[in-house]
């Protein structure tokens, strides 16, 4: 079992986890210049994700028994709060300090798309840039794998869910505004999570001390 760690140091750090619950440490990664504020893993390939003060998300894979650094995504102007994962893997969301979030979507090498990829390495590229919705710091993302939808945690204290059209186009998906929930806390919300197993049940905590939990429905 792997586990993954990020620090104001700069740094990510990959651990073992073994049957009795020892911690070895297995890797630690130096590749942002800046504190790194969150960590994820891809849904079922041992690829990690990581999003920083220096405005990037860095994906990291394991060769040859050590991780390293294997993509660094560019095109936030300002830190880069939270990283989520799709379902399938194949896409990954990111938020920001900018306002925006961008949907970042993995290219293999030989795709039928012609996206240049660098050896066996896939190439990740931004297909989607929502802005103009939020109107302060965007702290957390998280996309649902049993619906599909993404949930925004916002400094404004609202929450918002937005959802793909059934129409869009893989390589320049849209998604639209679906619930906006504007005074969801009194003070900025940190974090927002979808039940696992409940479609439409979401939690949310905030700098006001309290956890909240919403159900959402999908607009008929």
């Amino acid at each position: 079992t792997l586990l993954a760690t990020c620090s104001r140091d700069k740094s990510v750090w990959v651990w073992e986890v073994d049957e009795e619950e020892e911690y070895e440490c297995v890797s630690v990664l130096n590749s942002h210049t800046q504190d790194v504020k969150h960590v994820v893993w891809h849904p079922d390939q041992e690829l990690l994700a990581s999003a920083s003060y220096d405005d990037t998300v860095k994906l990291y894979h394991e060769e040859e028994d050590d991780w390293v650094c294997c993509a660094t995504l560019e095109g936030h102007e300002s830190t880069v709060w939270s990283v989520a994962f799709d379902r399938s893997g194949e896409r990954l969301a990111s938020c920001s300090d900018d306002k925006t979030v961008r949907i970042w979507r993995q290219y293999k090498p030989g795709n039928e798309e012609g996206v240049a990829c660098s050896g066996t390495d896939p190439t990740w590229k931004c297909v989607c840039n929502l802005s103009g919705y939020h109107t302060r710091t965007i702290y957390d993302v998280a996309w649902c794998h049993l619906t599909g939808a993404l949930a925004t945690a916002c400094g404004d204290d609202a929450i918002r869910v937005f959802e793909e059209s059934a129409s869009s186009d893989p390589q320049q998906p849209t998604f639209s505004l679906a619930a906006h929930v504007p005074r969801a806390h009194s003070q900025d919300v940190n974090c927002v999570a979808w039940n696992p197993k409940e479609p439409g049940l979401l939690a949310s905590c905030s700098d006001d001390g309290e956890i909240a939990f919403w159900k959402y429905q999908r607009p008929e």
